[in-house]
C-alpha cells in the first residue's frame, strides 16, 4: 500500500500532529496504567482498521513488556482469562466510545459505570482522553492511507 499523502510533508498535518502529541502527554503523566492505555490503543486501532497504529502500539507494548499473548488476545478480550477487571472495563469503554455511530446514544451508562468502578476522576478522564486520541490518529492514518509495519518502537517517543 502506498500512503496517499506524507503527513510529514505536510505543514498542517505535523503541527496537528505534534499538537495530538502535546496533548497525549497529559495522559501518559496521569495516572491511568501504561498498560491500560496501550491495550486501549491497540484495541480501538484494532476496529478502526487503522494497521500503523495497531503494529505501532504492539511493538511500543512488548517493548515495555506485554505478553505476547495478551496482545494476541486483544481483539478477543472478553473470552480471555489475561485481562483484569479494570482492563475489560477500558476496553468495553474504549470499543462503545470508538463506535459511537454504532450506538444509539453513545456509550452506555452501564459501561461508564463499570469503568468508574476502577478508576478514579483522574483516571477516567486519561481514559477518555487516550480514547479520543487514539481515534484521531486512526483516522488520520486510515484517511491517507499509511502502510504499516516500518514502525521501530519508541520511534515517536
Amino acid at each position: 500500500m502506498e500512503a496517499r499523502m506524507g503527513l510529514f510533508d505536510n505543514s498542517v498535518t505535523i503541527d496537528y500532529i505534534k499538537a495530538l502529541i502535546g496533548a497525549g502527554r497529559a495522559v501518559t503523566r496521569s495516572t491511568l496504567p501504561a498498560t491500560t492505555a496501550m491495550l486501549v490503543e491497540i484495541r480501538a486501532s484494532q476496529i478502526n482498521g487503522c494497521s500503523y497504529c495497531v503494529d505501532m502500539h504492539t511493538k511500543d507494548a512488548a517493548a515495555a513488556g506485554e505478553s505476547d499473548q495478551r496482545l494476541h488476545l486483544v481483539a478477543a478480550w472478553r473470552e480471555a482469562a489475561v485481562f483484569t477487571e479494570a482492563e475489560r472495563a477500558a476496553l468495553e469503554l474504549a470499543e462503545q466510545g470508538t463506535r459511537i455511530a454504532d450506538a444509539a446514544g453513545g456509550v452506555s451508562d452501564e459501561v461508564w459505570a463499570n469503568a468508574r468502578q476502577h478508576y478514579d476522576e483522574e483516571q477516567l478522564g486519561a481514559l477518555v482522553c487516550c480514547i479520543t486520541a487514539i481515534n484521531a490518529f486512526n483516522r488520520l492514518n486510515v484517511i491517507t492511507r499509511q502502510p504499516a509495519g516500518d514502525y521501530v518502537p519508541g520511534q515517536w517517543s
